[in-house]
């Protein structure tokens, strides 16, 4: 065998997987077609947050005379913007490539796709130095592991072309701030966006099917960014779809599935209704590797497939969440040979104020028959909160009812990314809303808003 662990994917999940299995004593090497650090560094996570950066800065500049801070009208300079995120993904590039050197891992550049169940080939850059463009190299290994990622999902129907319709991926490379764009979707993706370009200037205007932004989160969360995009001038529709995308030479118009069919004019359409596992090309069936209804590949509790010595992590498999801590966990996990634990997991919305969940909504609770108790804190009570001028928002506790057992925390607010590591070891831990509320929190800061909401769930607030 050529290695004793081969990678396919350098995103989240398979450099922090290769980089565990080199210290553990593998021999391992790893396969990336494009850039090191995957969708999560290159078109995804890293990107929009260094966007998200710059316009919170902007926003912060426009209510600095809340703190009495006097400044000339602040402007974007979008080309700027965009030349601060490269320049931190390629050096967060150049990091991971020296990670991975440093402990010794292989790079191999090219596109892999299996030939047996241990064997892979690569064609295009090629395996090791000297291989050349078109290159082919076969390489085996006692155990093969596909951190592969996902990709936008873009209906044909919508007429995608890259340049008018695009996806988050062209989004992050445009070339200059469109005046307004439509977005197809309430999620995630689309709600930070929506969130980045409004501030910039853009007029924004959000489509979902669902009665509401980011469906499957809490329903308070979800009415109150509701309220704040609306504030900031951003158009909502809710319950419709999108009948027909009609382009021009420079702009579209998004016909949608109402009665009156209702047009959307726009500079740009952002697409963003989901995403799909990369798994096209990696002739899974060659290996044997099966696949559940939805495409995704079946893994247990260790991320082996149904063909034990090969494994799958992150966006490819069919755990639910697709989120680049859950695929670095699922690597680590993996080469220890040790189950992944993923009941409780952290989700983050970078929108301003920052979103933050981890654990049960109400609704999920309910569904499983929990009785619960409930507590809630607004920012606004805060002294912290009221000193930095950010009050927007609360923290919200859903507790059981009976051994006051924390099931979920709910954040909407600043920080609220940052605030929520406290939240999920509660969650993770089984601790109790006595035992939340006894910890003593500096003051003044914004976790003490957690300690609050649990006092408040417990029937003894003392601010709420």
């Amino acid at each position: 065998m050529d290695f004793d662990l081969l990678i396919i994917g350098a995103g989240p999940g398979g450099y922090v997987a290769a980089i565990r299995a080199a210290q553990l004593g593998l021999k391992t090497a790893i396969v990336e077609k494009e850039n090191l650090g995957g969708t999560c560094l290159n078109v995804g996570c890293i990107p929009t947050k260094a966007l998200v950066a710059g316009s919170d800065l902007l926003a912060a500049t426009r209510n600095a005379g809340k703190l009495g801070i006097s400044i000339p009208e602040a402007t974007a300079d979008f080309g700027g913007m965009m030349a601060h995120k490269n320049s931190v993904v390629e050096m967060m590039r150049k990091g991971i490539k020296g990670l991975l050197q440093k402990n010794k891992v292989t790079m191999l550049e090219g596109t892999a796709s299996f030939v047996g169940p241990n064997e892979i080939v690569v064609r295009g850059a090629g395996a090791e130095a000297g291989a050349g463009t078109g290159a082919e190299a076969h390489y085996t290994a006692a155990k093969i592991m596909i951190a592969t990622g996902s990709a936008p999902v873009v209906p044909p129907s919508f007429g995608f072309d890259g340049r008018i319709v695009i996806t988050s991926d062209q989004a992050l490379a445009l070339p200059e701030l469109p005046q307004s764009i439509a977005i197809i979707g309430g999620g995630v993706v689309g709600c930070e966006f929506a969130g980045i370009l409004g501030e910039l200037g853009c007029e924004v205007t959000i489509i979902e099917m669902m009665p509401s932004l980011l469906p499957g989160m809490d329903a308070e969360i979800s009415k109150q960014l509701t309220s704040y995009f609306k504030r900031r001038g951003i158009k909502m529709h809710f319950g419709i779809g999108v009948a027909r995308i009609e382009k021009e030479d420079n702009s579209a118009t998004v016909i949608l599935s109402d009665e009156a069919a209702t047009a959307i004019q726009a500079d740009r359409v952002l697409v963003s209704v989901g995403r799909r596992p990369n798994i096209a090309g990696l002739d899974l069936e060659k290996a044997g590797v099966a696949l559940n209804g939805r495409g995704r590949i079946v893994v247990d509790d260790q991320m082996r497939t149904n063909v034990p010595h090969i494994y799958a992590i992150g966006d490819v498999n069919d755990f639910p969440l697709d989120l680049a801590h859950v695929a670095s966990a699922q690597g680590l996990a993996a080469v220890a040979g040790k189950a992944f634990h993923g009941e409780v997991v952290p989700s983050c919305v970078f929108t301003r104020p920052e979103i933050a969940v981890v654990g049960l909504s109400e609704e999920a609770a309910a569904a499983k028959e929990f009785k619960i108790k409930t507590g809630k804190f607004l920012f606004r009570v805060l002294g912290k909160a009221q000193a930095m001028a950010e009050i927007d928002g609360f923290v919200k506790i859903i507790a059981d009812a009976e051994s006051e057992r924390v099931l979920g925390v709910h954040i909407i607010g600043p920080h609220a990314s940052d605030l929520i590591g406290e939240a999920t070891l509660a969650v993770k831990w089984g601790l109790t809303l006595e035992q939340l509320s006894e910890t003593i929190h500096a003051h003044p800061t914004l976790p003490e808003a957690i300690m609050e909401a649990a006092e408040t769930a417990m029937g003894q607030a003392i601010h709420g």
